[in-house]
Order: structure tokens, then sequence, then C-alpha cells
């Protein structure tokens, strides 16, 4: 009883601190901020935000407060202070802003599960050095050499997941297949037991980015904080070894994108720090293996509920088949997936109304304004696609499943409107890696495979980001040739 009024007590005291200091701010930091509510004490309005999150009701919670305060408001989740701004002008502000006025930092509760020295949280030279070297990994030039690679990864994963069943998984599916493809394309890892003992860890991650971020010991976020460590500890001996083989030639700086790291240098000549390498080994890792694992989740889920739209995919790459019996040529080209432009224009509709990302972030560098409001420097500032993928004079008749938006003879769709890899400057430079491996996936399993659901009514849920509510569990045999 006494430790619990002790521990009652001292989150007492520092909630009352943090409010005080949240009242501080806010009267002598800007004389007019927006509209809106910081909640409770430390926690702000976190948990409601979860809440909404899990039952796939993020947007309707947003919605609900830009009903009440207007398409500005203020709000804090995560433990921080936050301005949300929703629609086209706002993801302008916040996207084409320049570096002096807004950094790609993320909230501290998400920074302590990537790490400081990611892309998202480095600036200046070092910002630049590192997301060049990622660019150039991920160059058209270069990305036309990985289709046959992931021809073999996608097919050789579907053999060992089907072998002597006839029901799966499809999320735990997309996820091995993301899982394996970064770590062979992307990171050079082979080893099965190295993998194996990676994607545990990894798991706990992805699970804590979706609790509530709360330290205590047994919780979903301590967890993930730990797995992160381990993941760490597991990779620097990696990181040596390439180091090595770099210096004596055995690998280039091509090889990987770890290599590619390592080979850095700085305005004095001077190799990146270890812990850079590290952290954007982790941060690249969950963004290129979650992010592709929901899309083709949710093109799965769509496929199998929507009789039409599979007929013509399937029609689109059975085309692709049967050019290729003719040049005898097996594996898919570079050539074979700029052909697929149908089934991209599905994927980007599944993206428009289950966008990955609840939210983009942004750090407030110094004071700002905008629509008549104060912005403090330190603060969030926070987009949300669904504020323009859902207004109806961007996308006429929003809650319909249309891909034909996307088709280059429809009506343009105005810049900063269509946001699921966010935009400007700092757009995902890996959604063109993800394209590739979303198109590779989807003409092996239409191609080589029939399925139905489990569970037709299964429904859409989000964690951190949206999946199919049941994991998609899908009945499934090889296609009979016609």
């Amino acid at each position: 009883m006494e430790m619990s009024l002790i521990a009652l007590a001292s989150i007492t005291v520092v909630s009352i601190l943090f409010l005080f200091k949240f009242l501080i701010k806010e009267s002598r930091g800007s004389k007019n901020l927006p509209k809106g509510s910081l909640g409770l004490p430390v926690i702000g309005e976190t948990i409601g935000f979860i809440n909404a999150l899990e039952k796939e009701q993020g947007a309707e919670w947003i919605n609900k407060k830009v009903a009440k305060y207007g398409p500005i408001f203020k709000t804090s989740i995560a433990c921080t202070p936050m301005v949300c701004i929703v629609g086209q002008a706002g993801n302008r502000f916040i996207h084409g802003s320049g570096n002096d006025v807004f950094s790609t930092n993320q909230p501290k509760t998400i920074r302590d599960l990537h790490g400081n020295n990611t892309i998202f949280e480095l600036s200046g030279s070092r910002y630049i050095l590192v997301k060049k070297a990622i660019l150039s990994f991920l160059k058209p030039e270069n990305l036309q050499n990985y289709v046959g690679r992931m021809d073999d990864l996608v097919t050789a994963t579907l053999q060992k997941e089907i072998k002597e069943k006839d029901t799966i998984k499809v999320v735990d599916f997309m996820k091995k297949l993301t899982y394996n493809v970064a770590c062979d394309i992307l990171f050079g890892i082979h080893d099965v037991a190295t993998k194996e003992a990676f994607l545990d860890d990894f798991r706990l991650v992805f699970k804590a980015f979706g609790s509530f971020p709360i330290k205590y010991p047994g919780s979903p976020y301590s967890q993930g904080l730990q797995a992160k460590e381990r993941i760490s500890n597991r990779f620097l001996p990696i990181l040596r070894k390439r180091k090595e083989e770099l210096s004596t030639g055995v690998l280039s700086p091509t090889n990987d994108v770890v290599s590619c790291l390592l080979s850095l240098r700085d305005e004095n000549e001077e190799p990146i720090p270890e812990e850079v390498v590290v952290d954007n080994f982790r941060f690249i890792m969950i963004a290129s293996h979650d992010t592709t694992a929901v899309l083709l989740s949710l093109t799965m889920w769509k496929l199998s509920r929507d009789k039409q739209i599979f007929s013509e995919v399937l029609k689109e790459h059975m085309d692709i088949l049967r050019s290729k019996a003719a040049a005898t040529e097996e594996k898919l080209t570079w050539d074979d997936i700029q052909k697929m432009k149908y089934t991209w224009q599905v994927a980007q509709e599944m993206m428009r109304i289950f966008p990955p990302a609840i939210a983009n972030f942004r750090k407030a560098l110094k004071d700002t304004n905008f629509g008549g409001y104060d912005i403090p420097k330190g603060w969030m500032v926070f987009s949300v696609p669904h504020g323009t993928h859902m207004e109806k004079d961007i996308f006429s008749s929003p809650t319909e499943f249309d891909p034909s938006r996307f088709d280059k003879s429809s009506k343009p769709i105005p810049p900063y409107a269509y946001i699921p890899f966010g935009a400007g400057t700092h757009i995902c430079i890996g959604n063109e890696f993800a394209r590739i491996e979303t198109l590779t996936a989807i003409h092996k399993l239409v191609t080589q495979f029939e399925w139905s659901q489990v569970h037709p009514d299964e429904t859409i849920t989000r964690k951190a980001m949206p999946f199919p509510s049941m994991g998609l569990p899908i009945k499934i045999r090889p296609r009979i040739p016609t």
C-alpha cells in the first residue's frame, strides 16, 4: 500500500509538472495557437487515438476534431504537443516547406523505437550524404537488375509456404515475403538462422509501434525497445565483417545498402559513425517490410472480394505470360513490370482508401505560422492523407473503389493531394522498390494460384498500419492451366 501511494504521488507530481510546462509554453510561446485540446497530462489524447486506430477509425477521430475545431487544430499524442493540418494547402505547407522550417523528426516515442540517427532524424550535410547513398542503391538502373531476383524470391517463398497446405494466412505470408526480399536484396543477409533471429525481434518492434507508448516491465512498448537493442547488438558483428570485406575488396559499395553506407565519407573524409548505419538498417528494414506487406495484403483482400477487379488484373498478367512464352523468357523483366499498369492502379487506389500511414509528421525548427495560427518551435505538425484522399472536390465519389482515377488519361490529380508516400523533397525514397515488389508478388499469385477467403466478411483493422482483421486466411490451390 505504501509503495502504491508513493507511485501515485510520483505520477501526480510528474503530471502536474508536465501540464505546467505546457501551460507556460502556451502562454508565452505563442499568442494564437490553434484551437483544440492537449488532453490529459503526460498521455495527452494518445489513448483515444490508439483506440480509434485499432478500429480503423483514425480518420473519423480526426474528422471529429476538424468538425469541432476546424482544419487546423492542436492535440497531444505520444507525449508530444502537435498541430494537425488537414487539406491540400496544409499538405503543401508541411511537405513543401524548406528544411529550415521543418525537419522530418518523428515524435519521441516513435524515435526511441527507430533510433536517433535514421534518415528521418538526421539533418544538414549528414542527411544529404545518407539520403544520396540510399538513393544511389535504389536508382532505376539498379532496380531493373532486382526484378529477376525478386521473381526468384517470391517463387521460393510461395513454394515453401504452401507446401502440403491448402490454407495460408496472407498477412503472415506477405510479412515473410517482404522480409526475405529486404534481407536478400537490400542487406545481403542470407543465413537462415540469422534472419529468423532478427525477425523475432523485428516483430516485437512492429508490435510496439501500435501499442501505448509507456515503459513498464512486460509492456509491448518496453519489449519493443529491448528488441531494438538486441537487433543492434546482433547486427554490429555483421557490420564490422562487411567493413573488413570492403577494405579487402571482397565486397563493393554497390553490393547492398549496408556496404553502401559503410563506404560513405563526410566532408572531412571520415566514415559515418557505426550507429548511423545500425539505425538506418533497422529503419529501412521496418519501412521496406511492413508498408509493402500492408499494400500486398490489402490488394489480395480486394482481389478476393471483387470479381470484376480480379478479372481485369488476371487478364493483364495472363497477357504478359503469353508474351513471355513467345519470347521463351521465364523470369519477369523490367519491361514486364512496366506492362502491369492496371494492377498498379488497383494498388494506388487501395493506398488512397487505406493509406499505410495514418499521418506524416514533421517538427517545427522555428516559430512559424499557417492559416492565421502560430506553430511554436519544437512542436510536431502532421498531415493526414485521408484529408485529401477522401475529398470529393479532388476525387469524385471518393468512397467508391475506382482504379481508373490513376489512368494517365483521367483527370490529373493535383500536387500534394495524393500522399501515401509523402510528398515534396522528403517523399519516400523506396516507393519504386515497393512498386516492383508488389507487382512481382501479385503476378506470381494470380497466374499460378486460385484462392478464396475463409472469412468473406473480414474487415480492416489498424494498429500502426491497416491489415485485414483476421490475417486474411485463404484457401489456395495451384491454377489449372488453360
